[in-house]
């Protein structure tokens, strides 16, 4: 990957900003969610939402948080659903983002076998002698043949 950005300027391969990366301060992300400052520390108490903290445990929030704000204020506020049955409802997508990622693992890995197996087939298959002629079942005839040792002389 070429560390350079857009336009063209180096960055740090050690640091990227993604949705998980927790820059914004708690005014910031209040702002960002529409919700008062002490609402956010309220839901991080109740554990709805729970920001990252620095050394000095001040709190930090990153995009998902603001996300996950915003869809707290809308299931509570326009749905009337209750906080701790928000929390409930946040803990069940956990719970299925978890198991969805884990059906994907698995199906990777399934995939990843089911080849090795056809590549360890096909190299049985490569390996079968040639020389071999393979049986081929004959119509049964009418006459009946009856083999008979040769008794030893007497």
């Amino acid at each position: 990957m070429d560390p350079t950005n857009r336009d063209g300027r180096r960055r740090n391969p050690y640091y990227e900003l993604t949705d998980e990366t927790p820059v914004y301060v708690i005014s910031v992300a209040a702002q960002l969610s529409g919700l008062h400052p002490q609402t956010l520390r309220q839901y991080d108490r109740l554990g709805l939402v729970s920001p990252d903290r620095t050394a000095g445990r001040g709190r930090r929030y990153s995009a998902r948080d603001i996300e996950l704000l915003r869809q707290v204020q809308q299931l509570s506020q326009d749905e009337g659903i209750n906080l701790a049955g928000i929390k409930r409802i946040i803990e069940l997508e956990n719970q299925v983002a978890a198991l969805q990622a884990r059906v994907a693992e698995l199906q990777q890995a399934l995939e990843g076998a089911a080849a090795a197996m056809r590549q360890r087939e096909a190299a049985v298959h490569a390996s079968y002698r040639r020389d071999l002629v393979p049986y081929q079942d004959v119509q049964q005839a009418s006459a009946l043949v009856v083999w008979r040792p040769k008794r030893p002389a007497e």
